[in-house]
C-alpha cells in the first residue's frame, strides 16, 4: 500500500506524450528534406525549469528548459524529439537517459532528461 502512495504522485504527473520518428525524403531537387511521424506513446511528466541557472540561459539567448520524467524502461537519447498529446507541444531532449535514473532495486521508478521547446521545419503525419 506505501508503495502505491509514493508512485501515486508521479503517476498522478503523467501524461500522453509520444516519439517522433524523422526520416530524410527526397525534396524531388536532389536534395533532402525532413519528414515527421508519431511514433510510439509513452507516459511522461514535462516541467518548466525554473532554476536560477535556467532562468541565466534563457537571458543570454536559450530556449526554454524542462525537465522531462518517465519511467524507467523509456530511455530518451540526445535530440530525440517528442511531442505532449494535450496540446502538441514539440520538446528535443538534451541529455541522455541513461545518465540519470533510479536504480533497478528502487521502489521509485522514474528516469528523468532535460530538454527544449522546438520548432518542427515541417508538418507531422500519424504514423
Amino acid at each position: 500500500m506505501e508503495e502505491n502512495l509514493k508512485m501515486s504522485l508521479l503517476e498522478s504527473a503523467f501524461e500522453t506524450c509520444n516519439i517522433i520518428n524523422t526520416t530524410k525524403q527526397s525534396d524531388g531537387y536532389g536534395g533532402f528534406k525532413k519528414a515527421y511521424t508519431i511514433g510510439a506513446p509513452f507516459d511522461a511528466a514535462i516541467v518548466y525549469n525554473t532554476s536560477l541557472e535556467a532562468k541565466v540561459a534563457e537571458k543570454q539567448g536559450v530556449t526554454a528548459l524542462y525537465t522531462v520524467t518517465t519511467r524507467r524502461n523509456v530511455n530518451l537519447e540526445y535530440h530525440d524529439l517528442i511531442i505532449r498529446a494535450k496540446d502538441n507541444k514539440v520538446f528535443r531532449i538534451t541529455t541522455d537517459g541513461d545518465d540519470n535514473l533510479t536504480p533497478k532495486s528502487a521502489n521509485l521508478d522514474m528516469r528523468q532528461v532535460s530538454a527544449e521547446e522546438f520548432i518542427l521545419g515541417g508538418t507531422i503525419e500519424n504514423g
